[in-house]
């Protein structure tokens, strides 16, 4: 049995072709990792947005029955209308402007979406990937056997 060539066809080693795969492999790898960091960074700042209108939505409804009893004690006094009239105008005021505010959050909400390119990148480098087949390896002469029973 003839020993393996340690040339191909273009005068580089079998080391520096394996030197050359992995590093190619290792640029794939940080280049898909860099994709997926894009998609995500654009992503978080639409529910970052969404987010920031919630918040502001939650506030103003954990602060609209207070609010709207001060200001309707004074327009009791002001106006002579009746008080469950007054109350009611004022809160529903504050519900008004935090229904549209959740539904603004909603609609950013629905605009998150999952990474598509960088999955289907994903895919494809493992697709290709398992496609590859390992090199055997050389079979231990019996001498190194031996002389590890021994140790």
């Amino acid at each position: 049995m003839s020993p393996a060539p340690e040339h191909d066809g273009d005068g580089r080693s079998i080391g520096q072709l394996f030197a050359a795969a992995t590093a190619e492999v290792s640029a794939l790898v940080h280049d898909e990792i860099a994709l997926a960091k894009a998609e995500l960074r654009a992503d978080a700042k639409r529910a970052a947005m969404g987010s920031a209108a919630l918040v502001v939505a939650l506030a103003l409804a954990v602060f609209a029955m207070p609010m709207g009893s001060l200001a309707l004690a004074y327009v009791i006094h002001r106006s002579g209308l009746p008080l469950d009239a007054s109350f009611g105008i004022v809160f529903g005021g504050f519900v008004l402007v935090a229904v549209v505010l959740i539904l603004l959050a909603i609609g950013r909400f629905k605009k998150v979406k999952k990474p598509e390119l960088s999955i289907t990148s994903a895919k494809e480098t493992a697709a290709v990937l398992q496609k590859a087949k390992p090199h055997p390896r050389p079979a231990e002469p019996t001498d190194a056997k031996a002389i590890e029973a021994k140790m």
